[in-house]
């Protein structure tokens, strides 16, 4: 009965995607891009630059227009920031209670240490200007500002590589995005890491590392200048997988937990709180809303909600795909297998969220639910100790979700392909090697681990002195 009901639920959502195909007459994407030509066409404030005055510019006829699509932008960064809640719940979810106020002491500061240095100097790194088109590396200067003189003010509404939303909206949507990567390594390297080189280690990651690579894309570099150009709608690889090679790269200096392999054998180490990662998880798809949505870069109507039903078909189709995997390969639902399906799901659209259709982007989702358990049994086997299945999530799926593009998305072909993978490789091979050679100096001079008595007790009383739940603990008499 058990194996009926299992090919069942596998038959009927094999299924589901030609439904939904058969249930749109026509391409959503086709449509989008055809509907969102004449909308940006009509929303970008070209007026701006010929004002000396902010009132002359709110007069204008594209003054409305250009409000929407700067709240919409605002309310995303709103949306990414509430992921790194999402991560912290995930994290202290999947691992030991003893480790939880280290877990999330690390996701506090994370996005503190995002946002200072993507000031100071990553968002120079990443969008230097028009000089560096094409190039390698770039770098505009230290600081982000914009004068307080009229014209500056008018310049401020039509940023350097956006002109429908403000240079300080720009900032902050960007500056969202830069310290999910570091939070992505937190969760691979949990339970054994020092928390001082971590934050040292993070500090310089978001500041150089993902910012160079960033710009290689986003900022008109030279993946951009390649006659078919790489394409990454929101980050599959320049986002999920730039974190997923750094958190590669610290799980292989700093070895496994103690415990996790004994005499050949994984031994599993499950978290303390399942409802705490299941909270997390829907945190993260919420502000996936914001972390896609937002990066239509505009309120487009039609290619708004074309990426966001796209991004939730596929985080659906991820969830379902890893839960029959697991079930049928463990021999049991795996909730945490489910779980990680929804993020593999979402982090496989992301990188072509804005040009799928309703089978395209389900098939990708059920195809990264599928990997993601796959993977994760893998690393188990090769001693790759990843307590979050960060790795599998982010590196391999997000690599999965920009070869996608090339399959099914509207650049479908052998040439998109090639791009991609050139992309997939070379920021690959920058990122792992940055983030090996960091990882490794800062061992040599700092320590990367903690001792084995203090992970033994725990990171929470080793290193902050404190109990995430001290009503819980055992009191011994005096």
């Amino acid at each position: 009965m058990k194996r009926l009901i299992r090919y069942a639920l596998i038959g009927a959502f094999a299924l589901a995607p030609f439904a939904l195909q058969v249930a749109s007459a026509a391409d959503p994407a086709a449509e989008a891009a055809s509907a969102v030509t004449a909308v940006i066409e009509a929303a970008a404030p070209a007026e701006a630059p010929a004002f000396t005055d902010l009132e002359g510019f709110a007069g204008s006829p594209g003054y409305a227009t250009f409000t929407a699509n700067n709240i919409w932008m605002m309310l995303s960064a709103g949306l990414v920031f509430i992921m790194h809640l999402g991560f912290a719940s995930v994290e202290s979810g999947l691992t030991r209670s003893k480790n939880t106020v280290n877990i999330l002491f690390k996701n506090t500061l994370i996005p503190c240490i995002g946002l200072l240095t993507y000031a100071i100097c990553g968002f120079n790194l990443m969008y230097p200007g028009g000089d560096f088109a094409g190039k390698w590396f770039g770098f505009a200067g230290f600081g982000v500002s914009v004068g307080a003189d009229p014209a500056s003010q008018v310049a401020n509404l039509t940023s350097a590589y956006n002109a429908g939303y403000t240079y300080w909206t720009d900032f902050l949507f960007q500056g969202m995005f830069a310290a999910t990567a570091a939070t992505i390594v937190s969760g691979a390297v949990a339970e054994r890491v020092k928390l001082g080189t971590f934050l040292i280690f993070s500090t310089i990651f978001v500041a150089v590392c993902y910012p160079i690579t960033g710009m290689w894309k986003w900022g008109g570099g030279w993946l951009q200048a390649l006659d078919t150009p790489f394409y990454d709608f929101a980050g599959s690889t320049l986002v999920h997988s730039v974190g997923g090679w750094g958190a590669l790269a610290g799980v292989i200096v700093l070895g496994p937990r103690l415990g996790k392999f004994v005499g050949g054998r994984v031994k599993p180490i499950p978290g303390h709180s399942m409802p705490l990662a299941v909270i997390g998880v829907f945190l993260l798809w919420l502000g996936w809303f914001g972390f896609n949505g937002g990066s239509v870069l505009s309120a487009d109507p039609a290619l708004t909600s074309l990426t966001l039903m796209t991004t939730c078909l596929a985080a659906a189709a991820g969830g379902v795909g890893a839960a029959v995997t697991s079930w049928i390969l463990l021999k049991k639902p795996d909730l945490s297998m489910a779980l990680n399906g929804i993020l593999a799901g979402l982090v496989g659209i992301t990188a072509g969220a804005d040009q799928m259709s309703a089978m395209s982007a389900s098939l990708i989702g059920l195809i990264a639910g599928v990997i993601v358990v796959v993977s994760v049994i893998f690393f188990d086997k090769i001693k790759i100790d990843d307590p979050v299945g960060a790795i599998s999530v982010h590196l391999v799926c997000g690599i999965w979700g920009t070869l996608a593009v090339g399959i099914f998305g509207n650049l479908a072909g052998t040439a998109q392909i090639i791009s991609q993978l050139k992309g997939i490789v070379s920021i690959g091979v920058f990122t792992f090697a940055f983030a090996l050679v960091l990882f490794l100096v800062l061992n040599a001079v700092m320590g990367l681990r903690v001792s084995p008595e203090e992970e033994t007790e725990g990171l929470d009383l080793g290193e902050h002195g404190m109990e995430a739940y001290p009503d819980f603990t055992t009191v011994s008499p005096h």
